[in-house]
């Protein structure tokens, strides 16, 4: 009579995503990060939930007067409402943000993994692409790209966000190539992706089944972290008048607004709201990608 061996739940092997889920759920700052994210991210969505006010909707009868039960955030030089201000804002910032971490993960990433698994002059020629590109510092580059071809006033939100974010990506991917291309050329002597290739897989399965999976991983945490860095880059254009139009409500025009001479002593609160907006957006995205660094990799455990 053979014996029928059974193989329980807490027996099986565990997957990467359980055991780094198991870490960060341990985590206090994962939780704040996330609540954070889940709350500015729903703000971009549905402003309507938070605030009822029209952020374009001003009188100058309110100007800069302080936080009240009426308005909570109190009203800037034009006498609009500051918390329906810093609502709206969230949906620029955030948009620019997310399709840039996007988009440039998905070209640097692919990039990386032609140049790490082919190798030879593939690798020499998209490396010494990604240098000249990697010597241009982001927001100067930014900068330039954004004085010489600015957007419309009249142009819609989408047009401007798109435009935002190639000019970041532009600029942003080689960071992420270079990453993904050392991940892959070290997962690439592997002995797994050696027996794949034993067996007579072709290269395309090999790369997207064996070694694209295995080197992700440091792909997904900068790019998280890069994520609240593309939120601060963009508000520094719109802060310095070359990023998003002043149609547009967005947390950087509003910092540049509540920065003129007499307001930051006479209405200090026109700064103090987009600005700690802004800070708790941009410190959540990186405190949130710290803690998947701290639960993807074993060594730090």
């Amino acid at each position: 009579m053979s014996e029928i061996v059974t193989t329980t739940a807490a027996e099986r092997p565990r997957s990467l995503g359980a055991d780094a889920w198991d870490v960060m759920r341990r985590r206090p700052l994962f939780w704040v990060a996330a609540v954070l994210v889940v709350l500015f991210v729903a703000m971009a969505i549905a402003p309507e939930l938070f605030t009822t006010k029209d952020p374009r909707s001003c009188d100058l009868a309110f100007s800069r007067q302080l936080p009240s039960a009426g308005a909570i955030f109190g009203y800037d030089f034009q006498g609009c409402d500051i918390f329906a201000r810093t609502v709206y804002g969230a949906r620029a910032s955030i948009l620019v943000g997310i399709f840039t971490a996007l988009a440039a993960a998905l070209l640097g990433g692919l990039l990386g993994t032609l140049a790490g698994y082919l190798g030879g002059a593939v690798d020499a020629v998209l490396s010494r692409i990604a240098d000249i590109f990697f010597s241009i510092p982001l927001l100067l580059g930014a900068i330039v790209v954004g004085s010489v071809v600015p957007l419309s006033p009249n142009s819609p939100l989408w047009r401007c966000v798109i435009q935002i974010v190639l000019v970041l990506v532009l600029f942003g991917w080689p960071n992420t190539f270079r990453l993904m291309r050392g991940s892959v050329m070290q997962v690439k002597p592997n002995e797994y992706v050696q027996a794949a290739r034993a067996l007579g897989a072709n290269p395309f399965r090999v790369t997207t089944s064996h070694i694209v999976p295995n080197a992700l991983t440091p792909l997904i945490v900068v790019s998280t972290i890069d994520l609240g860095s593309y939120i601060a880059t963009e508000a520094t254009l719109s802060f310095l008048g070359v990023g998003l139009p002043g149609t547009i409500v967005s947390w950087g025009r509003d910092i540049s607004a509540a920065s003129g001479i007499g307001y930051i002593r006479n209405a200090p609160h026109m700064l103090l709201f987009p600005a700690a907006a802004l800070c708790l957006t941009v410190l959540a995205f990186i405190i949130l990608g710290e803690v998947v660094r701290d639960a993807l990799d074993p060594k730090l455990r």
